[in-house]
């Protein structure tokens, strides 16, 4: 039961900020939205302290990852400071999800949809900021699209189910975001939004004691 009690507890307050906090006083309004990212790091050190085998300089990367998106969130009310703390975090995901890199074809082609996927983003948000007369948000923006989607790329190249969808949650969750912001309304954007974030960033750190195990396996193999 003690296995399960913190992930009750964090998608319990990530229930209560999407449904039930008021958006004044602004103050409170971010505590609740930051509380589930506390405890989602402090799931992600616990998951650190039950691994049998040695931690490694990738587990400490989601951690950070973690962290500066968890910044992210705090400071997203300044747009380019909280969008460069996300692309922080993704770099320190991209670098984690990097060392692990386990090649199959399969998971190799999914750079194409991907692409295809980026560079639509990128076409329509850039259109959208030229109408909105935002250019100078385009490069941040075009920057941010390209990580986010090599970060994603690198979870699958992974292999491992956790950061996968964790990665792509996150991916989903952007993408709702920024057209939200800046190309069209969506309904039900704040829900859409923070819940495939929330979701993201704990499947992410859920990811911490079977990342690398795929290719560790795979080497063992060849050695054989």
């Amino acid at each position: 039961m003690k296995n399960y009690l913190l992930p009750v507890v964090i998608l319990t307050t990530s229930i209560l900020y999407i449904f039930a906090i008021p958006a004044e006083p602004e103050w409170f309004k971010l505590l609740f939205k930051l509380i589930p990212m506390w405890l989602i790091i402090y799931y992600a050190l616990s998951q650190l302290k039950k691994m049998s085998g040695i931690v490694r300089s990738h587990h400490h990367m989601i951690i950070a990852g973690l962290f500066f998106c968890m910044l992210g969130d705090g400071l997203l009310r300044w747009f380019t400071v909280g969008l460069t703390a996300f692309l922080i975090g993704h770099l320190f995901y991209l670098w984690s999800f990097r060392s692990n890199w386990c090649y199959s074809k399969g998971r190799f082609s999914s750079i194409i949809p991907l692409t295809l996927f980026a560079i639509f983003m990128g076409w329509m948000l850039v259109h959208a900021l030229v109408q909105s007369n935002n250019n100078g948000l385009i490069i941040p923006v075009l920057i941010y699209i390209a990580v986010i989607s090599l970060m994603v790329w690198m979870a699958i190249m992974t292999g491992n189910k956790w950061a996968t969808a964790g990665s792509v949650l996150f991916a989903i969750s952007d993408s709702i975001l920024s057209w939200n912001m800046f190309v069209s309304s969506i309904h039900l954007s704040h829900l859409l939004i923070m819940g495939t974030y929330y979701t993201a960033q704990f499947c992410i750190a859920a990811s911490l004691r079977s990342l690398g195990q795929r290719k560790n396996s795979y080497t063992m193999r060849i050695l054989k």
